[in-house]
Formats: C-alpha cells, sequence, structure tokens
C-alpha cells in the first residue's frame, strides 16, 4: 500500500490530472469533492481522455465505483475482491479519511517477495 496518497479535485482538469501523476510517479489518483472520496482515476482513464482532445474535468472522468476498504481489512479479503470486481486498486480509509492505497502493482510486488522467501532462487551453473 502506498501510505498517503496524492489526490485529484474532481474539478482538476485532465492535463492538470496528468502532469500531478507524471511529477509523482503514480498510476492512479484518488478524486475528491469538497474533501469527500467521490471516484478514482487511472492513467490509462487520461490517456483516452487526452486522445480526444477535449480536456474535461475529471468528475466527467473518474470511475465512481469506488472499492474502499478499512485500514485493517484482512490483505486475502482485499486482493480477492480486486480481482473479483475486476478493479486495478483499492482505496484504505481509517476512521473514514483516506489512509492509503493499494494498487494491483502492490500486490504484486508483495506476491513476488512472498514467492521469494517460499522458494528462495537456486544459482543454477554457469
Amino acid at each position: 500500500m502506498t501510505p498517503f496518497p496524492h489526490f485529484a479535485d474532481a474539478g482538476q482538469s485532465v492535463s492538470a490530472a496528468r502532469e500531478q501523476m507524471t511529477a509523482h510517479g503514480v498510476r492512479h489518483l484518488p478524486v475528491k469533492d469538497g474533501g469527500e472520496l467521490t471516484g478514482i482515476v487511472s492513467e490509462r482513464d487520461l490517456a483516452v481522455a487526452v486522445s480526444s482532445s477535449i480536456d474535461l474535468p475529471l468528475r466527467a472522468l473518474c470511475d465512481k465505483d469506488l472499492y474502499v476498504v478499512d485500514l485493517h481489512t484482512r490483505l486475502d479479503q482485499v486482493v480477492l475482491e480486486m480481482a473479483k470486481r475486476r478493479v486495478g486498486s483499492a482505496l484504505v480509509v481509517r476512521d473514514g479519511r483516506l489512509a492509503g492505497i493499494l494498487t494491483a502493482t502492490d500486490v504484486c510486488r508483495l506476491y513476488g517477495e512472498l514467492l521469494t522467501q517460499l522458494a528462495p532462487p537456486v544459482d543454477e551453473p554457469a
């Protein structure tokens, strides 16, 4: 999980959100409207919008079907639900406030580390 993720305002333009993603090296931005989580936008969403040459506000583009989990939800439950819903991220909240974002990339990294611990690579002779 990435703690304290960057987020975008619902009125922010697609181009501004894209610049923000590039500056911070992220591929997902939670979207807030008046301090409340209202959506999420991905790098792919922004690329599609940019190809249409219309600089929309994020509220017109973001995915409003959020997968939000409490910070204390078990990781196995979260990743299985992400797969079931076919979503690339889960917004993590603590006491109703955004605390982090868990992405499919985070899950792959964790899974790779676990596999390495369970079956360390064997050095093969040259």
